[in-house]
């Protein structure tokens, strides 16, 4: 039994903008990644020997800033990739359905002395 009936004669849409952010998504990923990585990381570098409570509170406070960027970031490129996807499938090419009658078509044919 072949599930994937093509419907015959379907013209696919011509790919867009979709492929090119596709094709970019993981470099976009790595850059909005290592970016916060690298800050972070020379944030802690520059720190000296004897920190007082107030500059350990704000190296704290800009770790967590930039770990929640990250995480943003990923959440945002995340989306993106499924917008991709989903603009993909809806341009592929067209599946042609069971034939399923409605419920009421059913019911509107069986009543008596109604013509068809």
């Amino acid at each position: 039994m072949n599930w994937l009936n093509k419907l015959p004669g379907f013209q696919r849409s011509p790919p867009g903008l979709e492929w090119t952010l596709w094709q970019h998504l993981p470099r976009i990923l790595w850059v909005g990644t290592v970016i916060p990585g690298l800050l972070a990381l020379a944030c802690w570098w520059a720190v000296p020997d004897q920190l007082t409570s107030a500059a350990d509170r704000d190296l704290l406070l800009t770790s967590y800033r930039l770990m929640g960027l990250v995480m943003l970031h990923w959440t945002l490129v995340l989306t993106v990739g499924i917008g991709c996807v989903l603009v993909m499938v809806m341009k592929g090419p067209a599946y042609v359905a069971d034939a399923y009658p409605p419920p009421e078509r059913e019911s509107m044919d069986d009543e008596p002395g109604r013509e068809a």
